[in-house]
């Protein structure tokens, strides 16, 4: 049962460190921006889904595959595919039903440290 656990844990930290130096390199050697990068990522997560393989890396290495931004792409695209079961109002809806708690937790966070915390402008 350990064993299985490390694993678990060994699998997410390569798949999800995978992307996350794909994202580096791409930051360090291009002249893409972060935030275009953000968004390649979250294309790529949703294409995959629709083309059928990023479920097999999501059962591969769990959280490793779900947490980076690709995998908000991935939930996306299995919230619109599972909505379309249910017709075309299914589909529009589907991605931001399947994403709505990650979307409030965010919000809540935010709105939470930003009450908790004083920002302070970058000084140069």
């Amino acid at each position: 049962m350990v064993t299985e656990i490390i694993t678990t844990f060994i699998k997410a930290f390569i798949v999800g460190g995978i992307i996350c130096a794909v994202a580096q390199l791409l930051i360090n050697y291009t002249k893409i921006t972060p935030g275009k990068i953000l968004v390649y990522f979250l294309l790529a997560g949703v294409l995959l889904q629709a083309a059928g393989i990023y479920q097999f890396l999501v059962d591969f290495a769990g959280a490793g595959a779900t947490v980076p931004i690709s995998g908000f792409g991935y939930l996306l695209a299995k919230g619109a595919m599972d909505g379309a079961k249910k017709g075309l109002f299914g589909a529009l809806t589907g991605g931001i039903v399947s994403a709505a708690a990650g979307i409030t937790a965010a919000i809540v966070f935010g709105f939470v440290f930003a009450l908790i915390f004083k920002p302070k402008s970058k000084r140069n």
